[in-house]
């Protein structure tokens, strides 16, 4: 179940990685919506896997918050983290994160999701709702995505939530086991992350 929900994850976060024009004010559904259709576009046009993938992992690095996710991912742990530990893993996660969703990005192509409504968690964030369309061989699918909005201008992809489950929440649990069973010892994941970059 959980790979099958991480397959989902890195079908749908690839969506979080297209830029909207740097309009004022931009309400998180048509922002979550504009994502899709352009990021359908990109899977679509007539290009190598190689060049859809660096396209989509240069606009990822302004539109998703990659520290913010890493940070939370690490749950109670970045309290115990100096700074030099801190920036480490910064660099660790985002290669982590950009090399996952590109691996994975050969396997689909124009995806529809449908957006639907939209609600305001509060100052920060707010909660857009959508589904990924059925089709002969798909089942609808539910996703619900976190926008942090603390800035109106420029609206990030903290999380998504596929049928219930959140998949920050699902690494952050992944991330912890790896400590836990370490003692705690930070090392023992930039070790599991630095492999997994260099495979």
């Amino acid at each position: 179940m959980i790979s099958k929900i991480k397959s989902l994850f890195f079908l749908f976060i690839i969506f979080s990685f297209i830029n909207i024009a740097n309009s004022n004010s931009i309400e998180p559904d048509v922002f979550v919506q504009s994502t899709v259709n352009r990021a359908s576009q990109i899977l679509g046009d007539n290009l190598t896997i190689d060049q859809k993938i660096e396209k989509l992992k240069l606009i990822a690095q302004e539109t998703v918050d990659i520290d913010g996710i890493g940070m939370y991912t690490l749950g109670a742990y970045r309290k115990t983290l100096n700074e030099d530990q801190k920036e480490q893993y910064k660099k660790l996660f985002k290669e982590y994160f950009l090399k996952t969703f590109s691996s994975r990005l050969a396997e689909y192509s124009n995806p529809e999701i449908q957006v639907n409504s939209k609600e305001k968690i509060n100052e920060n964030y707010t909660m857009v709702s959508s589904i990924l369309v059925a089709t002969d061989t798909r089942p609808e699918i539910n996703i619900n995505w976190r926008i942090y909005t603390k800035n109106t201008d420029y609206p990030k992809i903290r999380d998504l939530v596929i049928e219930g489950l959140s998949l920050a929440r699902t690494q952050k649990e992944e991330f912890s086991s790896v400590l836990n069973t370490n003692d705690g010892d930070i090392n023992a994941l930039f070790k599991t992350l630095e492999e997994f970059s260099e495979n």
